[in-house]
């Protein structure tokens, strides 16, 4: 039907561009559309992948429910309808057609966000080691598949990105662990947030005690020891963001990790 009424629209311009159309013109020029045969054109049932996402809802939930410590209000994310939404989102996504600072921007998110879900699905515990098994839990839904927050972690962000900044953007829901920024990540902002965070982890002397000639870090540095060794050694690798600049043969001791929940 569609065909046909475009296919009536174009011979009538085209005859309005040759003069006047009169009740005679029309008739000499009528069509019968049953002489001919044009293919049936069906809706589509297949669904089109969403490849771009945008972050403005984690962005606002994050600004609403997350201090600029890092202290996590979850009962409030609990109740906002706003989560279940971005997560369809999420999972509609295709991060594999996105391009790079994109792909890395959303994998950071998928970690924080699905981490706050593991937390007040599970009544906000008093620390994430209170759920069974909580790093290989396979519950996050992305393109079809579906992650644990260590396959996140260890087999998409470490490897293909190969960047050790992104230990402090994500957010394992402990004191001692680097801080949920409160804002969402995206391709524009990515380069200066993860520059921004990893400059204050490093001198934050709740994490870590640094003196030219001592220092006591957090444990991250042991944990993902190859991800910050890469050019050197973790020494060299702490000098790029530390304020006192560290001795290369400095002592290197390790502080006890706080699993408590980081919640207000």
């Amino acid at each position: 039907m569609k065909l046909t009424l475009i296919l009536c629209s174009l011979s009538v311009q085209l005859l309005a561009a040759n003069g006047p159309i009169t009740p005679d013109v029309l008739e000499a020029y009528s069509v019968d559309m049953n002489m001919y045969e044009f293919p049936v054109l069906e809706e589509a049932n297949t669904s089109v992948p969403v490849i771009a996402v945008s972050h403005a809802p984690l962005d606002a939930m994050l600004k609403k429910y997350v201090s600029a410590s890092g202290k996590v209000d979850y009962a409030s994310f609990k109740n906002d309808p706003t989560i279940a939404r971005y997560l369809g989102m999420l999972e509609s996504a295709t991060p594999s057609a996105m391009d790079r600072n994109e792909e890395k921007a959303f994998w950071i998110n998928v970690y924080n966000i699905y981490t706050i879900k593991l937390i007040i699905d599970n009544n906000v515990p008093k620390s994430i080691n209170d759920i069974g098994s909580p790093w290989d839990k396979k519950f996050i839904k992305i393109a079809g598949k579906t992650y644990s927050l260590n396959q996140v972690e260890n087999e998409i962000l470490r490897p293909k990105f190969g960047d050790a900044r992104v230990h402090f953007a994500i957010n394992c829901a402990s004191i001692s662990c680097p801080k949920l920024h409160n804002a969402a990540f995206t391709a524009s902002n990515l380069e200066a947030k993860l520059e921004k965070l990893t400059k204050e982890f490093v001198n934050d002397s709740a994490m870590n005690d640094i003196s030219a000639g001592n220092i006591k870090i957090s444990n991250i540095f042991d944990w993902y020891g190859v991800d910050f060794k890469k050019e050197g050694t973790v020494i060299d690798w702490l000098n790029k963001y530390s304020n006192v600049q560290i001795n290369s043969d400095a002592k290197i001791g390790y502080k006890n990790y706080n699993w408590n929940l980081n919640k207000q």
